[in-house]
């Protein structure tokens, strides 16, 4: 089980080389400029390199391509922003908040059946999967509440952005183990599970958290792996 859970752990790397090599680059940035080496105000660029670095991460995790858009919106925004406080370009922030709802837009439309990525936590996952075994959530700016039902649930993506979800997971029920992968962003996540179900926590807090709040089942077998980031945001499992 030690060596399923570390192989698990493993499928990502490239997100995390690049949460270490973010707040080793801020770091950096702080002490040379400390040291009087660096003359910059990093503060009014901390903002778009935070928007940037959040949504690489983002693209880094997604599998759906609602998902990829909003890494893309929050990179695009990022580098406007950036470009904007360099004086490079000159637009104003009217021009660039439409940027998110246009992403919230394209979100709805790739998660409709007809464009949908279906998700892989497991290896045997079928084509022919449920819409409630293999979930796709997208909140932008707003709220999403959803009960699922499925005898075979199999895990998916929850991605909020400025929004919350609500995940009611109580009447499923899992065939052996379900990978759900989350982001919130200046939001929170809550999802209500099952007491037969053992959580296992795999996220990344930026300065957020993740808290787990379940009963130990008292016969271990079906897992619900929880992986991905809270920034600025948090999400709760409980029963």
């Amino acid at each position: 089980m030690s060596d399923k859970l570390n192989e698990k752990r493993q499928k990502n790397p490239a997100s995390q080389m690049v949460v270490g090599l973010f707040v080793v680059a801020v770091g950096m940035i702080f002490l040379l400029d400390n040291l009087g080496w660096l003359d910059l105000d990093f503060t009014l660029h901390l903002w778009p390199s935070a928007l940037i670095f959040f949504g690489i991460l983002k693209v880094l995790q997604t599998r759906s391509s609602s998902g990829a858009i909003v890494g893309g919106a929050l990179i695009l925004v990022g580098s406007m922003m950036l470009l904007k406080e360099t004086g490079l370009i000159s637009i104003s922030w009217r021009s660039l908040w439409p940027v998110l709802l246009i992403a919230a837009g394209l979100s709805v439309v790739f998660r409709s059946p007809n464009n949908r990525w279906l998700f892989e936590p497991r290896g045997d996952m079928l084509d022919t999967a449920s819409d409630d075994a293999v979930i796709s959530i997208t909140a932008v700016m707003g709220g999403f509440k959803r009960r699922i039902t499925s005898p075979d649930f199999r895990g998916g993506e929850i991605t909020t952005v400025m929004g919350g979800c609500d995940l009611d997971l109580r009447q499923s029920s899992i065939n052996g183990e379900a990978v759900l992968n989350v982001f919130s962003m200046f939001g929170g996540i809550t999802i209500k599970v099952p007491i037969d179900w053992t959580v296992v926590l795999q996220g990344t807090p930026i300065m957020g958290g993740f808290e787990e709040k379940t009963v130990p089942p008292a016969t271990p077998g079906k897992r619900l792996i929880v992986r991905g980031y809270a920034i600025m945001g948090g999400l709760e499992v409980r029963n």
